[in-house]
C-alpha cells in the first residue's frame, strides 16, 4: 500500500496572464500554464512524475513539509 502525500504547490500570476506553479518540498518541479486550473493539472501531474523518477532512481522521497500562512494587514 503506497502513503499518500500532499504538497504545498505556490501558484503565482505571470505578468502576461498566465501563471505558474511550484512545490518548494520538490525542488524543480515547476510549471506552468494559462489558467489556475490548467496550471493545476500540470502541477499535479508534474509532481506524480517526479516522484515517479525519483523512485526508479533510488533517490529519497522528500517528505511534505512546507506550510502556508496568510498575513493579514
Amino acid at each position: 500500500m503506497m502513503l499518500r502525500m500532499e504538497y504545498l504547490v505556490a501558484i503565482e500570476p505571470a505578468e502576461d496572464g498566465s501563471f505558474s506553479a511550484y512545490v518548494p518540498d520538490l525542488p524543480g518541479c515547476v510549471a506552468c500554464g494559462d489558467t489556475v486550473e490548467e496550471v493545476t493539472a500540470l502541477i499535479n501531474e508534474g509532481v506524480s512524475l517526479h516522484l515517479d523518477s525519483l523512485r526508479e532512481h533510488g533517490e529519497p522521497i522528500p517528505r511534505p513539509a512546507a506550510i502556508a500562512s496568510l498575513a493579514r494587514v
